[in-house]
């Protein structure tokens, strides 16, 4: 997700150096989105990975 943002920046940035505000400014916005879900997907790993990790432990011990 987060290829996906940079490469939205990248065409963002062409399409502006070129002239195309609304285009930029719409790939700017869903830069801005997949950034945020790619964050908001890896804090829910993180946590259901550290979650798992201990009742693994427990169960080792």
């Amino acid at each position: 997700m987060i290829r996906l943002a940079v490469i939205c920046l990248i065409i963002a940035g062409i399409a502006a150096l070129l002239g195309f505000s609304g285009a930029a400014g719409t790939f700017v916005g869903i830069a801005k989105i997949l950034v945020l879900a790619g964050l908001a997907l890896f804090v829910l790993f993180l946590v259901l990975g550290l979650l798992a990790g201990r009742s693994v432990s427990k169960r080792l011990d």
